[in-house]
C-alpha cells in the first residue's frame, strides 16, 4: 500500500511537471532547447530582481543550483546537521513555470537516532502576475509541492504529502517583502501528522546593489494531528550577498541566517543556515 501511494503521488506530480513545462512552449520542438536561455532571460526580465531569501521560498522564478547546510537544536540539547535541506536544481522550462528537483537531504545527529537521507521532494511554480522594478514591482505565484517518503530510518515522514501554496511580493525602491501561505496535506496518518498551515514572510532591504539584509517571520499552525492547537513562530535575521558574476551566465550568491523561536512551543530552535546558489 505504501509503495502504491508513493508511486501514485510521484506519477501525479510528474504529470503536473510535464504539463507545466509544455503548456506555454510557443517554440517548435527543434528550437525548444536552443532557445532555452533566451526564454529564461525574457521571463526573468518581466519580474522583480530581488534576491531569494534564506528560508522563505521566493515567488520569483529562478534558474540555479542551490545547496544549503543547517544546524539546529532539538530537545535534550541534541543537534541535527542537515546537508542539502531539500534544495537542488531549479529550472524555467517555459515562460511562467519553474520546476525544482530537490536533492535528498542527509541528516547527521548527535543523539542516538540513526543518521541517513531524508525524503525526496519536488516543487512546481506557476507565475500568474509580475511587474519589474521599472513598472509596478510586484509578483503573484502559485506553488504545488510534493514530498515522497524515501527517508531512511526516521529521517523523513511516514507518508507522502502535497503542499499547495500561494506566494506574492511587493517592492518599494530598495525595500521589498515576499510572503508565502500554504497547507501541507499528507496522503495518510492525517490524525497524527495533521495538516499544518505554513506562513512565511521576508522583509529585505538592498544596500550597495549586492548586499541584502533581511528579517523573516516563519510560522506553522496546527489545527489537528498530534500538535493540534499549537503554533510555532521563528524570527529569522539573515544576510544574502550577490549576485556576483562568474562566467558567461553563471553567477554566485551566498547567504546565511538563524531561526530563533519566538513562541513557547517549538519543535527545534537556533537553526543556523548557510545557503550557496549558482544562478545561470
Amino acid at each position: 500500500m505504501h509503495v502504491f501511494v508513493k508511486a501514485s503521488v510521484l506519477a501525479a506530480l510528474l504529470s503536473c511537471l510535464c504539463i507545466g513545462a509544455m503548456a506555454q512552449n510557443d517554440a517548435d520542438d527543434g528550437n525548444y532547447f536552443s532557445n532555452w536561455f533566451d526564454r529564461v532571460s525574457k521571463t526573468q526580465a518581466e519580474q522583480p530582481h530581488w534576491i531569494t531569501p534564506v528560508y522563505t521560498v521566493t515567488p520569483r522564478l529562478e534558474e540555479e543550483f542551490r545547496y544549503d547546510i543547517t544546524q539546529e537544536s532539538t530537545s535534550g540539547d541534541n543537534t541535527v546537521d542537515n546537508y542539502g535541506v531539500s534544495k537542488g536544481l531549479e529550472v524555467i522550462p517555459s515562460e511562467h513555470v519553474e520546476l525544482i528537483f530537490s536533492v535528498p537531504p542527509y541528516l547527521a545527529r548527535t543523539s542516538s537516532a540513526h543518521d541517513g537521507f531524508g525524503d525526496v521532494s519536488f516543487l512546481l511554480k506557476y507565475r500568474f502576475l509580475a511587474s519589474n522594478e521599472e513598472h509596478h514591482n510586484y509578483i503573484l505565484t502559485a506553488f504545488l509541492g510534493a514530498t515522497v517518503p524515501t527517508g531512511s530510518y526516521k529521517n523523513g515522514s511516514t507518508d507522502a504529502s502535497i503542499t499547495p501554496t500561494i506566494a506574492g511580493g511587493k517592492g518599494f525602491g530598495n525595500f521589498d517583502f515576499q510572503s508565502t501561505l500554504g497547507v501541507s496535506v499528507p496522503t495518510g496518518d492525517e490524525s497524527i501528522i495533521g495538516t499544518p498551515v505554513i506562513w512565511n514572510t521576508t522583509f529585505q532591504y538592498r544596500v550597495l546593489k549586492k548586499i541584502w539584509p533581511e528579517v523573516e517571520v516563519n510560522s506553522t499552525f496546527w489545527s489537528n494531528g498530534e500538535h493540534a492547537g499549537k503554533k510555532q513562530t521563528f524570527l529569522s535575521p539573515g544576510l544574502v550577498l550577490g549576485r556576483f558574476h562568474l562566467w558567461h551566465r553563471l553567477g554566485f550568491t551566498v547567504g546565511g541566517g538563524v531561526q530563533i523561536a519566538a513562541t513557547s512551543y517549538y519543535t527545534y530552535n537556533h537553526n543556523y543556515t548557510l545557503s550557496v546558489r549558482f544562478p545561470f
